[in-house]
């Protein structure tokens, strides 16, 4: 059934589908888009609300038709779909957040749950039903003193005593009997869900999941094994969430809490780093590019940095129902598309209006990506339970000349800037924000280089292991040259005086070699007066005796006549010889 009712914006999409009485009663968090049987076919999975209290269902649309449904034991908080493994071929799960736990669905059947940690229990709270138990005190004073721990304890009470201080006199006794040989346990609940990759940006890469607690933390949860990875710490109740970045590199966790605040979380901080307080309560949370878009109650759309600065705000003419972010990557166009409660949905790039699109019924639900074999489809749910399904034309174009007041256009023009890998981006982010503690990290290990470097030297100088004297009486230089292809190598040593006007005298030359392996005419040799500046080549002969095809080194020592320690001395590394010749 087609809908034709897109206002002015009729000339940019297509009315693929519309069907009033779908039933479909779900939220944003609640859908998703995915391709369930690795067939490159695009599936719309549902966490459907049912009437609130009955009926909920995990429901999986394939094109316009309903492909299955799964029972749900609880109200769905979000759905996420994600990839688990690395297994062919690469189908990815089903994530449903109800109640405290998380659903697993692989190839649509059920394959994992997942339920939160219990709670700290007061207890003192303990205590006191432990003494009605045993029968030693009545409900009157329970209630007494339950009130007492309320006011004073700083962990809260169970839901258990929460609900008996709710009831009257007459259905407490009911209520304590019922329940008091039950032992007491506290447990949250998940209030948003949301994906992080692991350690790849790839699309198919494996993904962590992340999740947001009534108590006020952020878990995030290893993707095979379902431990807990990483645990950090809110002011208050999560609602909304958007995450980017790579678990193992770097990642930001965008939180809209109920106390009316955004938090922004960071790897290897429990607590948040930067805190964005609204004038009003956020009802929606999604990221475009580096910047984050929050709609408030107050009906306004706000843009902020990734650090929480606040870049501009604009008024809308009706509260907003929903949001989603719109991005063509083939494009690279990227908007916000805002379900509003007079039944339009405005398309948003920064602060300016590009699209108005017109529905039968307030949108309650929104998701933009591939469906089916189309990357540019739009599918809405109303508040009637109805389905949409619009697909952007081709030849769509979205330009801002007829759009609110703003920046000249000329601000929008992508410059032609090489492309940057989102490694390097991420890597680049780390360095900027962590560059006083990479500063000093550098400045250790170099200060660990020099000193190994200056330890090393100390100790060649000290037994004499370089080609330079260290002495000021005989400052000497000495390089060796082998020539020659063997059985006999012509060992060259080149020494030189570097003083400025000092000869040297009384020297020699000693070898200390492997006679097993090598036969020298000449092991131990004086040397003649050295005038400063000139070079002496001192020559000899060595003769490899050995037919195995080895060889070793050499060390040379150039003495002083009456001291035992070298003056120089070098390792001559030889080379191996080609053969004996026949005598």
């Amino acid at each position: 059934m087609s809908s034709g009712d897109s206002g002015g914006d009729a000339g940019r999409w297509l009315d693929a589908h519309y069907d009033p009485v779908a039933g479909l009663y779900t939220f944003s968090s609640c859908v998703d888009l995915a391709d369930l049987s690795g067939d490159g076919e695009n599936r719309l999975v549902v966490g459907d609300l049912g009437n609130g209290s009955s009926g909920m269902k995990l429901k999986v649309y394939r094109g316009t038709a309903l492909l299955s449904e799964s029972a749900l034991l609880d109200l769905p908080a979000g759905l996420v779909a994600f990839f688990m493994d690395l297994h062919e071929p690469r189908i990815p799960a089903v994530a449903v957040a109800s109640g405290p736990c998380i659903y697993v669905y692989k190839n649509l059947r059920p394959y994992f749950k997942f339920t939160l940690p219990g709670l700290e229990v007061n207890a003192l709270e303990q205590d006191v039903w432990q003494q009605v138990k045993e029968g030693q005190i009545d409900p009157a004073t329970l209630k007494e003193m339950l009130e007492g721990i309320r006011r004073n304890a700083d962990v809260p009470l169970s839901v258990r005593s929460i609900r008996f201080l709710a009831l009257d006199d007459h259905d407490a006794e009911e209520f304590v009997q019922l329940h008091k040989q039950q032992p007491i346990r506290r447990q949250t609940v998940i209030t948003c869900i949301g994906t992080l990759k692991k350690s790849t940006a790839d699309e198919d890469g494996v993904s962590c999941l992340v999740i947001g607690t009534e108590n006020g933390d952020v878990l995030i949860l290893d993707p095979e094994a379902f431990i807990v990875l990483s645990k950090m710490s809110l002011p208050g109740t999560p609602t909304m969430m958007d995450v980017t970045g790579q678990f193992d590199v770097e990642f930001r966790i965008t939180v809209a809490c109920r106390n009316g605040n955004i938090y922004i979380l960071r790897r290897d901080s429990d607590r948040p780093r930067y805190c964005v307080e609204l004038p009003s309560h956020p009802v929606g949370l999604v990221r475009v590019g580096k910047n984050v878009v929050v709609g408030c109650s107050d009906d306004s759309l706000q843009g902020f940095t990734q650090k929480g600065k606040k870049l501009w705000r604009i008024e809308l003419p009706a509260p907003i129902t929903t949001m989603a972010v719109m991005e063509l990557p083939t494009r690279g166009f990227q908007a916000v598309l805002v379900g509003l409660a007079n039944c339009e949905v405005h398309l948003y790039r920064d602060k300016n209006l590009l699209s108005t699109i017109k529905t039968p019924d307030a949108v309650t639900s929104i998701r933009f990506g591939r469906y089916g074999r189309e990357d540019g489809t739009l599918v809405l749910t109303t508040g009637a339970g109805g389905l949409m399904v619009k697909i952007l034309k081709r030849t769509a174009v979205f330009d801002e000349r007829d759009s609110a007041p703003g920046p000249p256009p000329a601000q929008s023009i992508r410059l032609n800037v090489p492309k940057k890998t989102k490694l390097y981006v991420d890597q680049t982010l780390r360095e900027r924000e962590n560059g006083t503690a990479m500063h000093r990290a550098f400045q250790m290990d170099l200060s660990r280089l020099r000193l190994a470097a200056a330890t090393a030297y100390v100790k060649a100088l000290e037994s004499s292991l370089t080609p330079m004297s260290a002495s000021l009486a005989e400052p000497l230089k000495m390089n060796a040259v082998v020539q020659g292809l063997g059985p006999t190598f012509k060992l060259t040593l080149n020494i030189q005086n570097t003083a400025a006007c000092r000869p040297v005298m009384n020297l020699a030359i000693s070898f200390l070699y492997n006679d097993g392996l090598y036969r020298m005419r000449n092991p131990f040799m004086r040397i003649p007066l050295l005038v400063p500046g000139l070079v002496y080549p001192v020559e000899t002969f060595v003769e490899c005796t050995s037919d195995k095809g080895i060889s070793d080194i050499i060390k040379v020592f150039v003495l002083r006549e009456g001291q035992s320690t070298p003056l120089l001395t070098a390792h001559i590394n030889m080379p191996v010889s080609e053969g004996l010749t026949l005598n």
